[in-house]
């Protein structure tokens, strides 16, 4: 996003470098990058793809199947070369300098996330680390599907969840039952984020739903249906 006189805004899309979750072989759900990229790209923004480890990003084969590989994610993998190079040769996310760096961040989901952008207990994860910086500086931050995940792990400065009465959404309890990894994953979304005090707002299963948090500007999609509308309420509020 360009203005006379104004520099291109700085995106930094965030993916996970996991292609396991316990057994399961995952990765980034492809679609919820390359829509977001082309909506970013589309607009002058200057776009970054980083992930926990850097390099090589594994992708889910879901993803890649049927009407989930959608004509975004097609042209993404199979005819342009450049932005399959900057996902395959991704930049380590490094959260001390996410807040020079960049404008906003946008954290992509695919059930990789529930393995790297997750603590389990130990330190916080650089995802967590990134989204902290940037809404301590009052950057914006979207996040997508299981992107959202991240949000669980993140503190204030005085130690309180940082999701205590933001307004948010993610990927719901009953989508999670749906696809069969209920018993996978960590945690449910929806469940620990209300557990928090997070104002969770639920749209209808697999249908798009973006919320923004004025406070906080966390921008928050329920599921891969909701990447455009997450990308196009970030932007929106870029253009603020």
């Amino acid at each position: 996003m360009t203005t006379e006189g104004k520099k291109a805004a700085r995106v930094g899309i965030i993916v996970t470098s996991a292609d396991k979750l316990g057994d399961h072989a995952t990765g980034l759900w492809l679609e919820e990058c390359a829509t977001p990229y082309y909506i970013f790209s589309d607009e002058g923004c200057e776009v970054s793809i980083l992930s926990p480890l850097g390099g090589a990003v594994p992708i889910d084969a879901g993803s890649l199947a049927g009407d989930f590989y959608t004509t975004e994610a097609k042209k993404f993998k199979e005819e342009d070369e450049k932005a399959w190079d900057t996902l395959q040769n991704s930049t380590k996310l490094d959260p001390a300098t996410v807040v020079a760096d960049f404008d906003a961040l946008f954290f992509c989901g695919g059930h990789g996330t529930a393995t790297d952008f997750i603590s389990n207990g130990g330190e916080k994860t650089n995802p967590a680390l990134a989204v902290e910086a940037m809404v301590a500086a009052k950057k914006l931050v979207g996040l997508v599907c299981h992107g959202p995940i991240v949000l669980a792990e993140c503190t204030t400065t005085d130690g309180k969840p940082l999701m205590e009465g933001v307004l948010c959404t993610g990927f719901s309890n009953t989508e999670e039952v749906a696809v069969g990894l209920a018993e996978k994953v960590p945690y449910l979304l929806q469940s620990r984020l209300k557990e928090q005090g997070a104002n969770y707002e639920k749209g209808n299963d697999w249908e798009a739903h973006a919320v923004r948090d004025k406070e906080t500007n966390i921008i928050t999609g329920q599921n891969p249906q909701s990447s455009e509308a997450t990308a196009r309420l970030l932007l929106s509020v870029l253009g603020e």
